[in-house]
């Protein structure tokens, strides 16, 4: 295993698919902050319009 990761490490594909791994990392983490906010704003217009209808 260890020689497996020394080799990764010398070869320039494997630093490009860590560069790789991480960008989709950041994606990702983006995406989930943004979805969490745009949900919250979602869930407070639904509860404006539920009270409203009541």
């Amino acid at each position: 295993m260890l020689s497996i990761f020394r080799r990764l490490m010398k070869s320039e594909q494997g630093a490009t698919a860590i560069e790789y791994t991480l960008i989709a990392s950041l994606i990702a983490v983006a995406a989930i902050a943004a979805m969490t906010t745009v949900g919250e704003n979602i869930t407070n217009v639904l509860t404006n319009v539920s009270t409203a209808l009541n």
